[in-house]
């Protein structure tokens, strides 16, 4: 930072040296290298991306305008299969996109606002290697993407959608653009930044990988993984290269911050996939938000060198802002670190009039992207397809750990569905990190100091939808991965087994947990694995009026072994069917595997229910039809209010 001297101190001095013998000038001190870092992750869904966009995109604007040593970065997860990925394939975006195409809404957002590199995130890769691809390349009025996506411990080149697109790794991030790679260059302001990318080693288990290698083959072995990392930060520090930042997807800032003491030469973690929100005192954050830790974390790496760890909210809600200045030696000096400067800025109309900023100074494009989306958005939500009379809980801190009432109700919607096709189907079992929002609404009341929101059932838009209704917007938003239902025979032993997997990620909320239908368990996290499920009883064995048979499988730990011989149809997501979420389901292939898929099963030639907007056989198809058919009228709309763990029936903690 340069420092300015006082006019009347600079005059003194000047006349003092005037009657002062000559002299050799000292050599003038170097001015340190100031550098700003804007950052954001996790653009996964829930909280208004579509409205948020261009409060973001002028808060960029404004920061780039004041520091030109900028940097924008992203550490993953850029979209999310859902109503924004899925409506960009609209024709009415073909104004605004070159031409319509699922996901490509979020890619244009990307450009517009001129990112210059990301991690890969488990949710960039949800639709498959495939889509990822083509979303990053130009073809057919489509520009791709004009940035890099990184990933030090992917081996792209095993996969043969990510080899078409697999750069050399070290090259700028202008010759990468639309490419992948381990890591690169910038840039910025006549200095050199290297960027290198990594992503959780247990992508395999949370997405749709194809045949990317993943490293390390322990996903438990940090130092492997840092050892990895090690290598991209020698190579760049190697050609002088005195600032490198690392882009970490890791799902969980926990890692992030073990890394940060196993690296030398890194001097700022963006962590990525576990949107917490750090900030700092002097930072305003929006209405039921709450602090997660400081901003930023400061770490020694193995060299002794500092290391800050940054990390901020998705879904464009904040902008992180990290400004910090580097010794000539490339050293980053924690003393320079202003929180008045930095911290978080909410994307929201008060954020930006703080500022004296509007929403139209946002970048053209964004504004274009987002107005276009929201008109085809809009559409969506006035298309009804039943009602509630309570707030439908998707809360990722609910569906990981406990039944709630949303995880019931499309466990039975899709227990319903699957009956339609095979009468014989007495169970249902989905995963609780399949449902990715909640339907209704969470407000803080004026006046509030609290800050506890009041949830309930969906408030409505004027001359869009009214209260209580349930629209196809909701639908694909909670359900947003869409996964196609598969009828799969497991026997009595093999149920146990599995819901033995379901609750053993429990204390870390692992998308694993079960959400059911058509039985009952309790559990005791406490005890053995493999031991954790004490009571199971099916309520239907043979897939009659629900409650017409209940058959006691497992009471105080002991299995009924002829329960346990027999065999059950159930439907399952396909996701889980084939292994997704490492869930033990009968191999493919093997004797007891006996899975259908539904998408298959419905489609006679002329399309089946009320409903059309989702693929027949998919998830959102079946609560559709399920909503209309049991929930379809404000006189018989869904009542069942969500409880908490201690008053759970279908699952019950011991």
């Amino acid at each position: 930072m340069r420092q300015f001297r006082p006019f009347a101190l600079a005059l003194s001095a000047g006349l003092l040296a005037a009657c002062a013998p000559t002299q050799t000038a000292a050599p003038a001190t170097e001015a340190p290298f100031r550098l700003q870092l804007l950052h954001f992750s996790d653009v996964d869904g829930g909280r208004d991306i579509v409205g948020n966009a261009p409060h973001f995109s002028a808060l960029v604007n404004h920061f780039r305008a004041a520091q030109p040593n900028t940097l924008l970065l992203s550490s993953g997860d850029n979209s999310i299969p859902g109503p924004e990925y899925n409506v960009a394939s609209d024709s009415s975006l073909d104004s605004v996109l070159g031409k319509a195409g699922a996901g490509r809404a979020h890619v244009a957002w990307l450009n517009a606002l001129g990112v210059q590199a990301s991690a890969v995130g488990n949710h960039d890769l949800d639709m498959g290697t495939g889509e990822f691809s083509g979303l990053l390349t130009r073809s057919e009025g489509w520009n791709g993407a004009n940035f890099p996506y990184l990933a030090t411990n992917l081996d792209f080149a095993a996969d043969e959608a990510t080899a078409k697109i697999a750069g050399k790794d070290g090259l700028s991030a202008a010759e990468l653009a639309g490419k992948v790679a381990g890591y690169t260059t910038v840039q910025v302001g006549g200095e050199t930044v290297g960027i290198v990318g990594a992503t959780t080693p247990q992508l395999g288990r949370l997405t749709s990988v194809g045949k990317l290698g993943i490293a390390p083959a322990n996903p438990e072995d940090l130092d492997a993984l840092a050892a990895l990392i090690q290598q991209d930060v020698d190579a760049l520090t190697a050609q002088g290269i005195n600032k490198v930042i690392l882009l970490a997807h890791m799902q969980s800032i926990n890692i992030e911050q073990a890394l940060a003491p196993r690296l030398r030469g890194v001097d700022i973690i963006v962590a990525g996939g576990s949107n917490t929100l750090l900030a700092d005192d002097t930072d305003r954050l929006r209405s039921g938000d709450q602090r997660q830790g400081a901003y930023p974390l400061l770490f020694s790496g193995v060299d002794g060198a500092p290391v800050l760890v940054v990390n901020t909210e998705g879904d464009y809600t904040y902008l992180g802002r990290l400004v910090a200045d580097f010794d000539a030696q490339g050293r980053l000096i924690p003393a320079s670190l202003n929180p008045a400067e930095n911290g978080v800025y909410a994307a929201d109309a008060e954020g930006l009039s703080a500022l004296g900023l509007t929403r139209e100074q946002a970048s053209p494009e964004v504004l274009r992207v987002a107005d276009a989306l929201q008109a085809a958005l809009k559409a969506r939500a006035g298309n009804v397809v039943g009602y509630t009379n309570v707030y439908l809980n998707g809360e990722r801190s609910g569906v990981r750990a406990q039944e709630t009432n949303l995880g019931n109700l499309s466990a039975d919607a899709n227990l319903f569905y699957g009956q339609q096709v095979d009468s014989s189907v007495a169970l249902s079992l989905k995963n609780g990190g399949g449902i990715r929002g909640s339907i209704g609404a969470c407000i803080v009341p004026p006046g509030s100091t609290g800050g506890t929101p009041v949830c309930s059932a969906p408030q409505g838009t004027p001359g869009v939808s009214e209260k209580g209704q349930i629209s196809q917007l909701d639908v694909e938003t909670a359900f947003r991965f869409n996964n196609g239902l598969s009828l799969v025979t497991v026997t009595g032993a093999q149920l146990n087994a599995l819901l033995e997997h379901g609750v053993a990620g429990v204390e870390n909320r692992l998308g694993q947990f079960p959400q059911v239908g058509g039985l009952t368990f309790a559990y005791d996290p406490s005890r053995p694995a493999g031991q954790r499920v004490t009571d199971i009883v099916i309520e239907d064995a043979n897939g009659a009026a629900a409650g017409t048979q209940r058959t006691v499988l497992k009471a105080g730990g002991q299995l009924n072994a002829e329960a346990a011989a027999r065999a059950y149809r159930m439907v399952t997501l396909g996701f889980l069917a084939l292994g997704g979420d490492s869930y033990p389901f009968p191999k493919e292939g093997s004797a007891e595997f006996a899975a259908l898929n539904l998408r298959d099963l419905t489609q006679k030639g002329v399309r089946q229910g009320r409903f059309t907007f989702a693929d027949e056989g998919s998830e959102q198809d079946a609560l559709a039809e399920y909503l209309g058919a049991r929930f379809g009228t404000a006189a018989a709309a869904f009542a069942q209010a969500d409880a908490p763990a201690e008053k759970d029936t279908r699952i019950q903690r011991r």
